[in-house]
């Protein structure tokens, strides 16, 4: 019987990697809820025309940088679902498999002790007809029980091996999927890196690693696990009166009911990035709308929603965060964002950006 510790080792190999590669972006299981504040004057005034820092380049590598390596994440963990299952059924195959190996021993040692019985054999060993039919019925029952075990026996074998085929080939999947992870994380920090060169970031910045938020409601997704595509297909509820996706709506009310209740403006008409599409809100700190530097308490605001939003990441489809010169990413945590123009706007000192899928 072949054996399956090689396989079995491989898969412990890869999974130890796996977790480290997973341990990156998830937060820890967030409790409690940021008070809900004021609501803000309906007057207040969204950053100015593509506001968001960088280049629109810089933003196109950081969306699709942060959608591959969601994507890869969700084909990793299918991945090792479906290796669960197939290790769970290689385990019962392997149990059926010594079993009837023992059986199809059993019957090749006893025809080696006493030799197989034909026809002839029953024939002279018969003292008369109806006895030598019995011995026929006899045999023909014994020839079908060996028959059986045997076929039984070989199917086993069959099944047994295309499981450890299977087996390999999720682990290649999965060794495909981590490399595709690591390239899109290094994409964009590269990019990022290449931006900050521009502008040299000297002043305070933020980002928060608190884990203590309160817990969002996940956002619908496609029975296997992976996110549905989406388009600008409903009312903008923000003053920013245009469409947003199903996505980014569940993400801004999710925000509300956790306390987040300050100014917000989603869809912008022009520029670049995820606003033009209907899939980024900007969170105001100030309670009168976006103003300069949040300090105080504003900045609190802002450290909390951002953390709110990177420990809810996974439930609400979260492509990065910018907060007071640092971005969030799920496959990088925090790293520095320097703005275009050193404004507050651009520099995200006074709002909270949120990009969905």
């Amino acid at each position: 019987m072949p054996v399956v510790a090689p396989v079995r080792r491989t898969a412990a190999r890869m999974a130890a990697l796996i977790a480290a590669t997973l341990a990156l972006g998830v937060a820890a299981t967030p409790v409690g809820v940021v008070p809900a504040a004021a609501a803000p004057p309906l007057a207040a005034k969204a950053p100015g025309d593509d506001p968001e820092g960088g280049t629109p380049a810089l933003r196109a590598q950081l969306e699709a940088a942060s959608k591959g390596w969601l994507d890869a994440k969700d084909a990793l963990a299918k991945s090792v679902a479906r290796q669960q299952k197939i290790n769970e059924q290689l385990t019962t195959i392997e149990k059926d498999l010594a079993v009837r190996d023992q059986k199809v021993g059993v019957i090749a040692g006893l025809a080696y002790r006493t030799g197989r019985l034909g026809p002839a054999s029953a024939l002279l060993s018969s003292d008369s007809p109806d006895n030598f039919m019995d011995r026929l019925v006899a045999l023909d029952a014994v020839a079908a029980n060996e028959d059986r075990e045997l076929r039984g026996l070989l199917t086993t074998r069959e099944q047994a091996n295309r499981a450890k085929t299977a087996l390999n080939r999720e682990i290649t999947e999965q060794r495909k999927q981590v490399s595709v992870m690591e390239k899109r994380k290094q994409q964009a920090e590269q990019a990022l890196v290449v931006a900050n060169r521009k502008t040299a970031a000297t002043r305070p910045s933020g980002g928060s690693d608190s884990t203590r938020s309160a817990t969002a409601k996940p956002a619908p997704r496609n029975p296997d696990g992976s996110w549905p595509p989406e388009s600008c297909s409903v009312n903008d509820p923000t003053p920013a009166d245009g469409c947003i996706t199903p996505r980014t709506l569940h993400a801004l009310n999710q925000a509300k009911a956790a306390g987040f209740t300050r100014y917000v403006s989603c869809y912008r008409p022009g520029g670049s990035g995820e606003h033009p599409k209907g899939r980024a809100c900007d969170f105001a700190a100030q309670k009168s709308g976006f103003g300069g530097d949040a300090t105080g308490g504003d900045k609190t605001y802002g450290d909390n929603l951002a953390a709110y939003f990177k420990n809810n990441a996974s439930r609400l489809g979260v492509l990065y965060v910018i907060w007071y010169r640092q971005i969030w990413l799920p496959s990088s945590g925090w790293k520095s964002y320097s703005g275009a123009n050193g404004d507050p706007s651009s520099d995200h000192t006074n709002h909270v950006h949120l990009s969905v899928y």
